[in-house]
């Protein structure tokens, strides 16, 4: 698959003067409801109706969507308000059924993008629509997985093709639901500048009083739009609830977000640099987290050496790790110089978190 400037003709032809915008319920859970979320939104600068219509989770025996019956739901919110509908599509039957009903944008889920079978099942389905197609990251940060899946949607001759930056699991006790890896999406759009990209910061934070933060850190990073869960009584939301916002605070926060202006011809100066700084504070962020975990292996060694009366500095480690880290170094183009002030800094921090565990 080649990139092309054809990959943003939908997006283009939308005519927007603002971030494309997708919007609505986690899930659809009533006609009612569904239908009065919509009518809140009808006003607004949102383009596409969202609402998951069928919903496996993660483990079953919670709410996994109303199926079938909730696409006519949103036939009536189209019918009723003149809002675009978008949802969550994930075998052959669920794409035939979205279809006949007129889904105007359908999603691949993260579950569903990491196997091959399933998205080529769905590509087969799709052969030729002229429906919009937005893939997920895979639940995994494997970064062929999520190419493999656009490529074989590609293939299938579907040319409305964009991608979904959602977050990336992870074992680990982080603040964001999903961690976002933002260099593996930065790493995508430099390989396909012309494949609209969309953040969803629901589903990477899992919290909605951070969906703000993530949503500009997206648009800084120069993505194309931003899929937001939205719900009239998010706290009795029946699946995500702590990640859906209001109508009204949706709103508020597309009132808020700094959107980065087109520049004239020759003087993209700002908005390049603007795009590069983002990117660094996206990976001094990385950095900042990943020097806190190496500081609590080292507190875990400074419990271990107290237990064995172990004395904290140990030369032939620390010699061993230092020149290991400065032939690292050279090979990604850093100085030994630099190495070495950076590594004999991160290693006296170490030292002291571990000296304040012999000394209590």
């Amino acid at each position: 698959m080649e990139n092309s400037v054809e990959m943003r003709t939908w997006l283009d032809d939308l005519g927007l003067d603002h971030p494309l915008v997708i919007a609505g319920p986690c899930s659809a859970e009533t006609e009612e409801q569904v239908l009065g979320i919509a009518k809140a939104l009808k006003d607004t600068d949102v383009n596409y109706f969202r609402a998951g219509i069928w919903k496996p989770r993660t483990r079953p025996g919670n709410f996994e969507g109303v199926g079938a019956l909730g696409l006519k739901w949103l036939q009536k919110v189209k019918a009723e308000t003149g809002m675009k509908t978008a949802t969550e599509v994930a075998n052959k039957d669920h794409v035939k059924l979205a279809l006949e009903h007129d889904i105007d944008l359908l999603w691949i889920g993260a579950r569903s993008t990491v196997s091959p079978f399933i998205i080529q099942e769905i590509a087969d389905e799709l052969k030729g629509t002229d429906k919009i197609v937005l893939v997920k990251n895979p639940v995994n940060p494997d970064l062929s997985l999520w190419l493999g899946a656009i490529e074989r949607l590609y293939t299938a001759d579907i040319k409305k093709l964009g991608v979904i930056h959602r977050g990336f699991s992870t074992y680990e006790k982080t603040k964001y639901r999903n961690i976002p890896e933002w260099q593996l999406a930065i790493e995508l759009q430099q390989k396909y500048p012309d494949l609209p990209l969309i953040c969803d910061p629901s589903h990477i934070t899992g919290k909605r009083d951070m969906i703000f933060d993530v949503s500009q850190t997206a648009l800084d990073l120069n993505y194309d739009g931003l899929m937001i869960e939205t719900h009239t009584d998010p706290d009795n939301a029946w699946s995500d609830a702590a990640q859906q916002v209001t109508p009204t605070t949706l709103v508020q926060i597309m009132k808020d977000l700094r959107i980065r202006k087109e520049t004239v011809a020759g003087e993209d100066y700002n908005s390049t640099i603007a795009q590069l700084r983002a990117q660094i504070d996206v990976i001094d962020n990385q950095l900042i987290e990943t020097l806190g975990k190496r500081m609590k292996v080292a507190k875990d060694i400074g419990e271990l050496k107290k237990t064995k009366n172990v004395a904290v500095l140990q030369n032939n480690r620390w010699n061993e790790i230092l020149g290991k880290m400065i032939l690292e170094g050279e090979q990604k183009g850093l100085s030994e110089e630099f190495v070495l002030k950076m590594f004999k800094a991160i290693h006296q921090e170490s030292i002291n978190h571990q000296e304040k565990i012999l000394k209590a």
